[in-house]
Order: structure tokens, then C-alpha cells, then sequence
């Protein structure tokens, strides 16, 4: 298992994404571990080097004994980046792990190259509120406070669908051990980073829950947004953990943000080299070298848009995979009867990511919505391209 031992504690790590891309590290919540952030990550290590790791007291990672500080926790994420040969990088951070990114943005600045603060605050509230949560574990086990934390992490909605997400949230919960646990409630006790902010001059991102009891916007929310310099703030309509309510609006925002830097060498260049890349991984070289190659003066403008902007600008964009947008073109053209077309996708994804089981699913879903006659070509033509793959 990947551990790596920084000021004699011992951290759990997860390394993931692109060797030698951009790196984005991720730090939980208290009360949690890093697979807090499993619904962002399949989206993330298309474009970055994604590092979770557990904070100190948390999942895998040790969990010593007495009091920790967020500069401690802190150390822990240089160290760890340090340890794994890592610069320059990225950080996101959600409550306790906003956090830590705060405390590195005024003492590492200058190894952070943007920070996102989602549902944190500069000061957390009471102390009194923090001896009373340290107390309750020690004393009664995490069972003690399970319900009250789950309460502020999601709202009465998800809770009462049982979302299995949160229902992992809860487990990790149960099972965090209540001396690391306790540890980190001092750490949020005695953090106070208000008189701090206006030095940090890290591009700044506040993700902010409007359902956020926590950490309001009303209150913690505002004064980050105000007192950083330029800090950007984007409102999900969510509770404490903001990233598992509204998983598409917060990959959505963390992109707006994050990806100007990861894809600063591709905007500098014309989008059509980088539509042609997409182009032949989704059709395939040799389709797109013969379409360019009978290109004539008449047509060539026309091939150049469509690298340009079909394939350079709208299936670069980062909101959908592709298997997805595949998909999309396949119930689409079938939709619309374009034959061709869809043949042309079906028969390059059935070369790649494709198989029969989506192709079903595709045609059932235009069966009820575009008609069974559409259905019924599309089954056919799937059937010929699957007999034929058979065959090869």
C-alpha cells in the first residue's frame, strides 16, 4: 500500500492521473478520508496528476496521540509532496482541508500554484463547541457525535434518500479513530487564519454551500471571499460537503478554475491541432487522413471547421468523457436518422471503449423517445458491425 513516512507519522497516499501533468492535491474534511473525493476523480485524472492522501488522525494514516495544529497537518502535505518529488502544485481543500490550504497559501505560497477553499472558514467557531466534540469521543466513541456531524455534512434531503455516497461518509465516520479524530478537532479549535488572509496571494477559489451550516456563506464564506485578494466564489445550492451533494457543479467549477494553467499550452495553440488529436482517437487515423487527404479547395475550410470546432473545442471540453459524448452522437444521429454518421461512430467505438450492452441501452432509450422504427434501423446496423467484429 502507498505510504510515506513525514515527520514521523506515517501518511496514506493515492497517486493517480498523468505522469508528469499538472498535480492537484486533494484534502478532506475531518471526519473523513480521501475517498470523500471518488466522484471528482474519474473526471480529474484526465487532465492532472491527482494526489488524495488521509490527514494525519484519518482512514489509513497513523493517528498519534495528543494534540495536532494546522500547521502540523500542514507539514504533513510539504513533506508528503516533497517525499513524492512534487514542486509545484495545485491544492483543494474542503473544510478541515481548506484549512491546511489556507495555512500553506500564507506560509508556501510559492509552492502552490492555485487554491480552492470549498465549504472552510479562517475560524471555526467556539472552542468550547471543540472540547465538548473532543470530549464526546474520547469519552463515548465516534458513535457519539455520528449523527450530529452527519447532519451538517448533508442536508435532510440527502439523508433521507439514502444516498449511498453519504452512507459511505457515514462508515468512514464510524470508523475514524476518535484520538486522531480528537486531534484534529484542536487543530480546528485553535486555527485562526482572519488577520492572515489579505497576505495570500495564490489564485483563489471559494466554493461556498448556500445549505451550509458549518461554514455559511453568511459568515466564514464572505470573509475569505473578501479579505483574499481576487479570490473567484462560486454558490452550490448544497450542504457542508459540497462536493458529493453536487458533484457535477463542483468538477464543473474546480475546472473553470483549475484548468487555464493545466491547458495554458493547448490555448496558446490553434485548437485545430488538438481537435485533429480527438478526431483520430475517436474515428480513427486512417478515416481522418483520407477525409484530409481528399480535402479540396472547395471543401477545405469545412474540414479545417470541423477539427477546429467540433472536435477542438466542444469534445476537448471537459464536462463529459468522451464515451459519453459518444453515446450522445450515437441516440442523436439515430434520433435524426442520420445513418451514416451513425454508423461512422458506432463502428469506431466499437473499436475502442464501446460494447454491445451500450449500444442496447442507447437503442432503448431512442426506441421509447424517437421512435421504434429508428430503434429498429439502429439494431440492425449494431448487428451487422457486431457480426462482423465476431467474424475478424
Amino acid at each position: 500500500m502507498p505510504f510515506v513516512t513525514v515527520n514521523n507519522r506515517r501518511l496514506f497516499y493515492r497517486l493517480e492521473g498523468i505522469e508528469g501533468g499538472p498535480v492537484l492535491i486533494l484534502s478532506h474534511s475531518i471526519g473523513a478520508d480521501h475517498a470523500m473525493w471518488s466522484l471528482q476523480v474519474p473526471d480529474l485524472v484526465s487532465r492532472f496528476q491527482v494526489l488524495r492522501y488521509d490527514i494525519r488522525g484519518h482512514g489509513a494514516s497513523d493517528a498519534p496521540n495528543g494534540d495536532y495544529s494546522i500547521e502540523e497537518l500542514g507539514r504533513d502535505v510539504l513533506g508528503l509532496a516533497d517525499a513524492l518529488k512534487i514542486p509545484k502544485f495545485a491544492f483543494c481543500g474542503l473544510s478541515l482541508g481548506g484549512a491546511i490550504g489556507q495555512w500553506l497559501a500564507i506560509h508556501a505560497s510559492y509552492r502552490l500554484s492555485r487554491l480552492v477553499l470549498a465549504s472552510t472558514a479562517p475560524q471555526f467557531g467556539p472552542s468550547e463547541h471543540w472540547d465538548a466534540r473532543r470530549k464526546a469521543v474520547l469519552e463515548g466513541g465516534m458513535g457519539a457525535i455520528v449523527e450530529m456531524a452527519m447532519q451538517r455534512f448533508f442536508s435532510p434531503e440527502t439523508l433521507a434518500r439514502g444516498d449511498v455516497y453519504a452512507n459511505a461518509v457515514r462508515l468512514v465516520l464510524l470508523g475514524t479513530d476518535p484520538i486522531g479524530y480528537a486531534g484534529c478537532c484542536t487543530a480546528l479549535r485553535d486555527a485562526d487564519h482572519t488577520q492572515q488572509l489579505p497576505q495570500i496571494r495564490v489564485p483563489t477559489l471559494v466554493i461556498a454551500g448556500d445549505r451550509d451550516v458549518s461554514t455559511p456563506w453568511s459568515g466564514p464564506g464572505k470573509i475569505l471571499a473578501r479579505e483574499i485578494p481576487n479570490a473567484q466564489v462560486v454558490h452550490l445550492p448544497a450542504a457542508h460537503l459540497s462536493n458529493i451533494e453536487r458533484p457535477r457543479s463542483f468538477i464543473a467549477a474546480l475546472f473553470d478554475f483549475l484548468l487555464p494553467d493545466a491547458d495554458d499550452a493547448d490555448r496558446k495553440s490553434d485548437p485545430i491541432e488538438a481537435g485533429l488529436e480527438v478526431r483520430r482517437a475517436m474515428l480513427g487515423s486512417e478515416y481522418v487522413d483520407r477525409a484530409m487527404a481528399a480535402s479540396t479547395e472547395f471543401n477545405r475550410e469545412f474540414q479545417e471547421l470541423i477539427s477546429r470546432y467540433v472536435w477542438g473545442t466542444v469534445w476537448t471540453r471537459p464536462g463529459l468523457s468522451r464515451r459519453m459524448r459518444r453515446l450522445l452522437v450515437l441516440s442523436t444521429m439515430a434520433a435524426l436518422g442520420r445513418w451514416e454518421e451513425f454508423r461512422l461512430h458506432l463502428s469506431a467505438g466499437l473499436m475502442n471503449e464501446l460494447e454491445p450492452c451500450d449500444l442496447k441501452e442507447v437503442l432503448l432509450q431512442v426506441a421509447v423517445y424517437a421512435g421504434v422504427p429508428a430503434a429498429n434501423t439502429g439494431f440492425h446496423i449494431a448487428a451487422e458491425l457486431l457480426g462482423r467484429d465476431q467474424k475478424e
